[in-house]
C-alpha cells in the first residue's frame, strides 16, 4: 500500500514542477505584452535652459566674449531665449586709422608718442530657437535669430614717453571728437546655430556660433562669436 502512494506522489511532484517552470518561462513574455499595451511615456520635454557662454569673437579683430543665456519651451522643438553677453573689442578699420591722425599731430611736438584702440561692447538679445531632434540620438542640432542692442565704448589712449597723456590732450592743443572718444547704443541682430549635448542628467553642453550685426549710425560693426555654452535644463 505504501509503495502505492509513493508511485502516486512522484507524478503529481512532476506535474508541479513543470507547471511552475512553464510559468517562469512565461513571465518575460507576459510583461513584454503588458509593455506594448501599456507603453512608458518618453520623459517630458524640459520646461527651459539656462546656460553660461565662453567664445571667441572675430569680426574686425580677434576678441574674447562672455556672457549668460535663457530660455524656456514655449511649444514642441520652439523656444524663446535671451542672451547677455559682453566683447573685449569690436574695433573697426576707422578707429585706428582716426587715432593714428591724432598721433601723427602729437608726434609734431611732442617724443615718442604711441596709442592704443579698443572698443568694448555689451549687449543683450532676445530671440526664437528652433530644435531639430534626431532619432535615437543624443544630440539636439538648433537655429535661432533674435534682435536687441548693444552698447560700444570708444577707449582710445595716447602716450607720450610711455606716460599716458588722454586726459591731458586738451593742454597739448589736441581735443578728441565723436569717433575717438564716448559711447552708443544701437539696435543689434544675431543669427545663429549650435549642438547641444547632454554631459549628465540635466547639465548640457552647447556648442555653438553665433553672427551678429550692430547697426551703428556711422558704420555697421560685425560681431562674430564660437565657443562653448554649459549649463542645465529645467
Amino acid at each position: 500500500m505504501k509503495n502505492e502512494l509513493s508511485s502516486q506522489r512522484v507524478p503529481a511532484r512532476r506535474t508541479r514542477l513543470l507547471t511552475w517552470t512553464i510559468a517562469l518561462a512565461l513571465l518575460p513574455a507576459a510583461a513584454f505584452a503588458q509593455a506594448k499595451v501599456n507603453p512608458v511615456p518618453p520623459p517630458p520635454d524640459p520646461r527651459g535652459y539656462v546656460e553660461l557662454n565662453a567664445q571667441s569673437a572675430f569680426g574686425n579683430v580677434t576678441s574674447q566674449s562672455f556672457g549668460g543665456e535663457v530660455g524656456v519651451t514655449i511649444q514642441p522643438n520652439l523656444q524663446v531665449f535671451f542672451e547677455i553677453g559682453a566683447t573685449r573689442d569690436v574695433s573697426t578699420p576707422e578707429l585706428g586709422a582716426a587715432a593714428t591722425l591724432i598721433a601723427n599731430s602729437l608726434a609734431q611736438s611732442q617724443s615718442g608718442v604711441g596709442f592704443s584702440v579698443k572698443e568694448p561692447a555689451t549687449f543683450g538679445v532676445g530671440g526664437v530657437r528652433y530644435l531639430f531632434p534626431i532619432a535615437d540620438s543624443k544630440l539636439q542640432p538648433y537655429v535661432l535669430g533674435g534682435f536687441g542692442a548693444a552698447k560700444v565704448s570708444r577707449n582710445v589712449k595716447f602716450t607720450v614717453g610711455a606716460n599716458d597723456v588722454t586726459a591731458n590732450l586738451p593742454q597739448l592743443g589736441v581735443v578728441l571728437g565723436s569717433d575717438l572718444s564716448g559711447s552708443f547704443t544701437s539696435p543689434m541682430l544675431t543669427l545663429g546655430g549650435g549642438i547641444v549635448y547632454p554631459v549628465w542628467q540635466r547639465v548640457i553642453a552647447d556648442f555653438q556660433f553665433r553672427y551678429g550685426r550692430i547697426f551703428a549710425a556711422d558704420q555697421g560693426i560685425n560681431l562674430s562669436r564660437a565657443g562653448l555654452g554649459v549649463g542645465i535644463r529645467f
